[in-house]
């Protein structure tokens, strides 16, 4: 099993207006911003470096100048094969000069993503756009019922999106399902960047336990996929669906083969007398004194002696346990008495 740390680096490098705390909050910024930006193909000798309000900028021609922001700023010094640093301590008179002499000249055009005055990003012809909007429709038409986790201790959503990509990570702890004698849930990371920060993927798991660092423990059945956004990259929407669908497929299954058991321990007796439920109950490593606080607890509900009432009154008692991870280990150790009706 593994310790799955996406999540965790995003809750650190998130600042409060990067957060939502719904999926619905994060696609609709993100169709927002979509609808907002533009796309203009420029040859070289259309982008022309400019001094706006003291600040360095591109004229398109035909269009506005526009602001860098500090993303589209890198990208111009890199096409440019300058660098930033040096840029940067440039009077912009100085460095517009430098730009215009050392952006390289030629017919293959360059493709400018703007939104209002500013320019989001700049790339050549090889790159392929996936817009964030996009990606999040087929989160939304395969995983509806999953929910971001509980926020992390710095006020982290899980749900996150920023001038240079967008981060989600959803989970479904109504979906609890027993894998080799042990508790887990499903989850799922998704991102991708609008301006090349990043690839496009998805990453589904089943996990034990989140914490406050949004650090996902014991995970199992990890998948990840990814890709780079070049050509056909809109193939990675199709894939991604199938990742998601393939998740929620193993949850249901499971889920039905659960309530199964669950149904079938409500029909699997224990025996007739305490004693026979007692010694039922022994070599599950449960503590006699839970057993017999549980076996108390099931003689005064008249419901006999089953796998599931052993399994209810066990995990009420569980409940009182102050420590988490004391806690959790016994609730495993409850889980296993269902093996009894199988």
């Amino acid at each position: 099993m593994a310790n799955l740390k996406r999540a965790f680096r995003q809750l650190f490098s998130r600042p409060e207006d990067e957060r939502f705390f719904t999926l619905d909050d994060l696609y609709s910024h993100c169709s927002d911003r979509q609808q907002e930006s533009t796309v203009h193909w420029k040859t070289p000798s259309e982008v022309v470096p400019t001094n706006i309000y003291g600040e360095l900028g591109l004229k398109l021609m035909g269009d506005q100048a526009y602001q860098l922001n500090d993303w589209s700023f890198g990208q111009t010094c890199q096409i440019a094969e300058v660098s930033r640093e040096t840029v940067n301590r440039l009077r912009p008179e100085t460095a517009t000069q430098v730009l215009t002499e050392t952006i390289p000249n030629g017919m293959k055009p360059f493709q400018i993503l703007t939104r209002n005055d500013r320019i989001r990003s700049i790339h050549g012809v090889s790159y392929t756009r996936l817009f964030d909007a996009d990606v999040l429709e087929i989160v939304i038409e395969e995983a509806d019922d999953f929910s971001p986790p509980p926020v992390g201790l710095n006020g982290g959503t899980g749900l996150y999106a920023g001038e240079q990509d967008m981060f989600a990570f959803l989970i479904d702890d109504q979906s609890w399902v027993d894998i080799g004698g042990e508790q887990f849930a499903p989850g799922f990371f998704v991102w991708n960047s609008e301006v090349g920060r990043r690839t496009v993927g998805v990453e589904t798991f089943w996990y034990q336990r989140v914490c406050a660092n949004h650090i996902v423990w014991d995970a199992t059945e990890v998948v990840s996929y990814r890709r780079k956004h070049t050509a056909n990259v809109v193939e990675a929407l199709e894939d991604i669906r199938v990742c998601l669908a393939r998740l929620v497929q193993t949850r249901d299954r499971r889920k039905d083969a659960f309530a199964k058991t669950v149904q079938q321990a409500m029909l699997t007796s224990l025996g007739a007398t305490k004693e026979d439920a007692t010694k039922a109950l022994t070599g599950f490593g449960i503590g006699m004194t839970y057993v017999k606080e549980a076996i108390e607890m099931m003689a005064t509900q008249s419901r006999g002696y089953t796998v599931f009432q052993a399994v209810d009154s066990l995990t009420r008692i569980s409940g009182r346990i102050t420590n988490a991870g004391d806690r959790a280990e016994q609730d495993a150790k409850i889980g296993n008495i269902l093996s009894l009706a199988v």
